[in-house]
């Protein structure tokens, strides 16, 4: 199993490296699983700063039930790609599987700490605000 991942996140993001490479262009398979990982590893840095900027924006007992949300979904990330990869999970591509189902779950929960950055005053959806 995974370690969890850490809450603790760098407000200073990298600099823009160039264009990313096109996964599909990679000639082994394990170049193919570097990729999608390297892929993955990039959408969870976003998650992070997202989860930085929200959490300095919520209230105390907002950022207390952030936290636990955060905690409960990497749980969820990591055990529903577990299942979801489960049928390659001796095979070769299981990197890739894994990596992919990361990224992707990855980029929705930012996309849900991004619409909770950009809430409206009194918007009832909001949570800790």
């Amino acid at each position: 199993m995974r370690a969890p991942l850490m809450l603790v996140v760098c407000l200073v993001a990298a600099p823009a490296v160039a264009a990313e490479k096109d996964c599909s262009e990679m000639r082994t398979q394990i170049e193919i699983n570097e990729c999608e990982h390297k892929k993955f590893k990039k959408a969870d840095a976003a998650l992070n700063a997202a989860y930085a900027k929200l959490a300095a924006k919520v209230s105390t007992e907002g950022k207390a039930k952030l936290v636990e949300a955060q905690r409960a979904w990497i749980k969820y990330r990591d055990t529903q790609c577990e299942f979801e990869t489960f049928g390659t999970i001796n095979g070769s591509i299981h990197p890739l599987e894994v990596a992919q189902c990361e990224a992707e779950l990855t980029m929705a929960q930012t996309k849900r700490l991004d619409g909770q950055l950009n809430c409206e005053e009194g918007d009832p959806s909001c949570g800790g605000q």
